[in-house]
């Protein structure tokens, strides 16, 4: 966890695929601990053909048979389903938007998030733009994409730098071009 948060937590992410990683992970994650999810997370890349949407929009029934007996990924029926229809979904907001990086980001437009919390402040569990979020997603087609996976999500992926002033991540961000 610690490696996580000094490396990867918060850097924000333009490619499409790990962002549509960190949300189906994100997803994965509801009602779960994140620590479980990442120790989950190299079988989820083998699982998930490493987050390819255009090859997990094609998965089948089958495929998700084979899953869901899959100890290395969280095997949830409904959790799969939802993965395999957000590929398809994201599929359709590449071709309509042109990248799913430049749609999620439109929600910050653009640029981090940058709320200055400072040692022991309360963190929201959502946001205004990640109820935006969250509402266009599912208005496209998207599961297991609600405010508060949608603000985790932002956390994760760069959108929001929600570490606190203190953290020397904060910083670190602050001073990295987007």
């Amino acid at each position: 966890m610690i490696e996580y948060h000094d490396r990867e937590w918060g850097t924000p992410l333009r490619d499409d695929r790990r962002l549509f990683e960190f949300l189906v992970l994100e997803g994965a994650q509801a009602g779960l601990s994140w620590q479980t999810i990442l120790r989950k997370r190299e079988g989820y890349r083998r699982a998930f053909a490493n987050f390819d949407p255009r090859r997990m929009a094609f998965f089948t029934e089958d495929d998700v048979e084979g899953l869901m007996a899959n100890p290395e990924i969280v095997r949830n029926r409904q959790k799969i389903h939802a993965a395999i229809g957000n590929a398809r979904a994201c599929l359709a907001v590449q071709e309509e938007e042109g990248s799913f990086s430049g749609f999620i980001w439109s929600f910050t437009a653009g640029v981090p998030l940058t709320p200055r919390r400072p040692p022991g402040a309360d963190v929201p569990a959502k946001s205004t733009e990640s109820e935006n979020m969250s509402r266009e997603l599912r208005r496209r087609g998207f599961k297991f994409v609600g405010p508060t996976i949608c603000y985790a999500f932002m956390q994760a992926a760069g959108l929001v730098n929600d570490h606190t002033t203190n953290c020397f991540r904060h910083v670190q961000l602050q001073e990295t071009p987007h």
